[in-house]
């Protein structure tokens, strides 16, 4: 996108502003494993509503396209799925935050639990969860994208990353109506 004269920004979630990263922090330390379920849930929103509105919203009114990794399907599936708080209160929650910001596109990069687990070196507070939640959370990412294919581009993870990154850049060269 840089290459084609596109400003481009990139950026995290939970993270992105200086509040979000204290919330980061918080919500992947492995120093607060006893956080429940509804705060981590509210830690998630809150985080997401000042990155919105700090770093995305600005970005998207000066024309830029944002890539950002992991919003707001990911606490529907891993508070609303796998927390089991219901993907429909995470959802409303997350768009209330955002006030009702959803990406045109969402990359989904599914792989077995196991052989993405394998892939971490430190695991943080939530990938060292039991695999049954991770599997919880695939499913949920499926059903999500299952659910408005138009929006997610669901992508095998097993493949090398020069197919994966192809199949990426076709999918974004058709919603910007370019070429790859």
């Amino acid at each position: 996108l840089q290459s084609q004269g596109r400003t481009v920004v990139r950026t995290r979630e939970p993270g992105g502003t200086p509040a979000g990263e204290a919330i980061r922090t918080v919500l992947l330390s492995n120093e607060y494993t006893g956080l429940t379920d509804r705060a981590e849930a509210l830690l998630f929103a809150a985080a997401r509503g000042e990155h919105a509105a700090q770093v995305i919203r600005p970005a998207l009114d000066a024309g830029s396209i944002v890539v950002c990794d992991r919003y707001l399907d990911s606490s529907v599936a891993y508070q609303g799925y796998g927390r089991d708080l219901g993907a429909d209160y995470v959802r409303d929650l997350s768009l209330w935050a955002t006030q009702n910001l959803v990406p045109d596109l969402t990359v989904l990069l599914d792989v077995d639990p196991q052989v993405g687990l394998s892939r971490v070196q430190s695991p943080d507070r939530l990938e060292s969860e039991p695999i049954e939640y991770h599997q919880r959370v695939r499913q949920a990412f499926i059903e999500i994208a299952a659910a408005d294919p138009g929006r997610y581009l669901v992508i095998d993870a097993s493949q090398d990353k020069d197919a994966i990154a192809e199949q990426i850049q076709a999918r974004v060269a058709t919603l910007l109506g370019t070429s790859p």
